[in-house]
């Protein structure tokens, strides 16, 4: 199966390639689950947090927002010694600073699909060298996050965020996928 330039050969990310990334999400749990993990990859492989995901869900309450909202700083103590997890005492507490900005928030999944004027942005791209790392639609919401709160957020976790969650669809053409998702 033909797949985009950045898919390895490990099925784990294969199997996230092909069912998950770039499929429109419009669920506010697996919204907020992505935007976390997003800001843990911050520096590193997404392959790295994806492998790590599972963990996550059963350290991070599976993702509630608000029971993270409410997490100790015992709490994150505990999660620094996990070695499921990345055990990063700044990444651990925008989780739960994220937690809390996203709580104050009306509808919002809807809110961030506003970004993308509430549909999916459909791209045609061909190779790598035409898929960008940062849009004006990610740098705007980049900025609204910091301004509700959010860290962790920068316009390049963002833009990866649109990806994956299919606010952009950047499978290339010759992807299988691409012409999966345009049906």
């Amino acid at each position: 199966m033909p797949r985009c330039f950045w898919c390895t050969d490990d099925p784990l990310y294969q199997a996230y390639h092909d069912q998950e990334w770039g499929t429109p999400q419009r669920d506010p749990q697996q919204l907020f689950e992505m935007l976390l993990l997003e800001g843990f990859q911050a520096g590193l492989s997404w392959i790295t947090v994806l492998k790590k995901r599972e963990r996550y869900r059963e350290v991070l309450f599976g993702f509630d927002p608000q029971r993270l909202a409410e997490m100790t700083d015992e709490e994150i103590e505990e999660r620094m010694l996990d070695p499921g997890i990345i055990r990063n005492r700044l990444k651990l507490n925008a989780a739960r600073r994220n937690a809390r900005a996203w709580l104050a928030l009306e509808q919002p999944g809807q809110w961030l699909w506003s970004f993308v004027g509430g549909q999916p942005k459909i791209n045609h791209f061909i190779g790598r060298s035409e898929v960008p790392a940062v849009t004006a639609e990610a740098e705007a919401m980049s900025k609204a996050l910091r301004k509700t709160g959010f860290t962790f957020v920068g316009p390049t976790i963002c833009y990866a965020f649109m990806q994956a969650t299919g606010m952009v669809m950047d499978h290339t053409t010759d992807c299988d996928r691409y012409a999966a998702l345009l049906r």
